[in-house]
């Protein structure tokens, strides 16, 4: 049943799992916000601030009610969820099936119907509270894995709405894709959408695939059509848009005094050593940070790198800590390090730097600039920013990328040097291979990916997609 339209709704609604801030009530019942940190809400607050806008989002505490309000010209719109809903839909579905099964099922993916009735019920809440505030016509733009659903219920709600929806992370092939017990309904979900985004040009091609083999519906190229008759029919289009960040701004912040300094500080720290090796993933076993170390302690073994001369210094910020294969990759990490350090380590010098924290924008610009080389060694990863943000910090055309070539970003950065990170031998060959490159070489690769990643930022990114959203022939057009 369509939904009345408010009347003071808002042209363009942005719907994400998180609000672009955390809100908590104190005990004097004051409500109090911190501005949440992350790529997405990077990536849309210049398109929020220029819109007359709603995010709609959860705020990060469960049990929290609260009314809309507004921050910085945005009107948020705070979604409940219950500490058994956090449990089912968040940690339960959106990370223990859905986020393993995407990842080409590194870690098994579980599945239980409770929670799939869980993740019916937040995503039908999203749903609504995205149409209570959107205005007659307005965009709707739906984002990530835990809410595919939203798109279709939306649809039913407000068939008035253009609808985008883009996904951050990979859509799997379709024998990857046909274990999930519901995947009619969630293909069904994204197909509520006007406009399906992926990051990269296989993950378009993957959905498509799966909507040939699990509807009835035609598809010509990356067009899905529903409806029968010419003034029924709607149009669906699958396309790559690969997402970006704010490169202007982190190529100013590293060129900033005080960051320059740090840097030659953190090196100095370091014990000055000829090669610095930077790691920087949140804890999740997609990133590769067991391959990774793996070779590098075969490097120290093989003494094709100085256990004196070398330091990796790997950042893994916590990460969905509740979740058990989390709890054990953590450990498997731990011991690693602890035991190349054991048998490679000096007094006053580690040969792994091991930081189980987050750090500040203005600490890692530091990191990326003392960094002689660059590891990034995904299993699988939708995009990967950490490559583009170590791109943009190197004004001074120096540093080496060593980039997996399963993440997206692999599409894009040409100049890295790509590896195949299940290959530990290929891996160890890259590594050498960048931490001994041509300083020629280098600034000739650096430069290119500068271009790169400098020309496409992340405004760009969401302009081409609400452009192409608004481009979208609807039913009748």
């Amino acid at each position: 049943m369509p939904e009345q339209v408010p009347t003071d709704g808002q042209d363009l609604v942005v719907v994400a799992n998180r609000l672009p801030v955390d809100v908590s009530v104190g005990e004097d019942g004051e409500t109090t916000w911190t501005r949440s940190p992350g790529g997405l809400v990077t990536a849309l607050a210049p398109v929020m601030a220029q819109a007359d806008g709603a995010w709609v989002g959860w705020g990060g505490s469960p049990g929290l009610e609260l009314e809309p309000f507004d921050v910085d010209g945005t009107r948020l719109v705070p979604v409940m969820l219950t500490s058994d809903e956090v449990e089912r839909y968040y940690e339960g579905f959106s990370n223990d099936s859905l986020w393993p099964l995407y990842h080409d099922v590194i870690a098994p993916p579980t599945f239980h119907r409770q929670w799939w009735d869980a993740y019916q019920r937040v995503n039908r809440r999203f749903a609504q509270a995205a149409a209570s505030q959107a205005a007659y016509g307005a965009t709707v733009w739906v984002h990530d894995y835990q809410l595919q659903l939203v798109p279709a219920f939306l649809r039913e709600l407000r068939p008035d709405l253009r609808i985008g929806y883009f996904h951050h992370i990979p859509f799997p092939p379709l024998e990857i894709f046909a274990q999930l017990p519901w995947r009619r309904q969630v293909v069904e979900g994204l197909l509520g959408a006007d406009l399906v985004g992926f990051q990269r040009g296989g993950d378009a091609s993957n959905f498509v695939r799966v909507v040939r083999r699990f509807t009835d519906l035609t598809t010509r190229g990356q067009v899905v059509t529903i409806g029968e008759g010419t003034d029924a029919q709607r149009h669906v289009r699958a396309a790559a848009f690969p997402i970006s960040i704010d490169s202007t701004a982190f190529d100013t912040l590293a060129r900033t005094p005080a960051v320059q300094q740090r840097a030659m500080e953190i090196r100095k720290e370091l014990g000055d050593p000829e090669i610095l090796l930077l790691g920087v993933d949140r804890l999740d076993y997609t990133k590769g940070i067991r391959h990774r170390i793996k070779a590098y302690g075969e490097l120290l073994e093989d003494g094709r790198l100085s256990p004196t001369a070398t330091t990796l210094v790997q950042v893994a910020s916590p990460s969905r800590e509740n979740v058990g294969a989390y709890q054990q990759l953590r450990d498997e990490v731990e011991l690693l390090v602890g035991r190349i350090n054991g048998d490679y380590g000096q007094v006053g010098h580690a040969p792994v730097q091991y930081l189980h924290q987050s750090f500040p924008m203005e600490e890692m610009a530091a990191l990326y600039l003392a960094a002689d080389v660059m590891l990034v060694t995904a299993l699988r990863d939708g995009m990967n920013l950490v490559a583009k943000e170590y791109v943009a910090a190197r004004s001074d055309d120096r540093g080496a990328l060593v980039l997996s070539e399963f993440t997206g970003a692999a599409d894009e950065l040409q100049g890295a040097i790509l590896v195949n990170p299940h290959d530990i031998a290929g891996t160890k060959d890259a590594i050498t291979y960048a931490a001994h490159l041509d300083p020629r070489e280098s600034r000739k690769r650096m430069r290119r990916l500068r271009r790169r990643v400098l020309s496409h930022d992340v405004r760009a990114w969401s302009e081409q997609f609400l452009a192409v959203l608004a481009a979208v022939p609807r039913s009748g057009e």
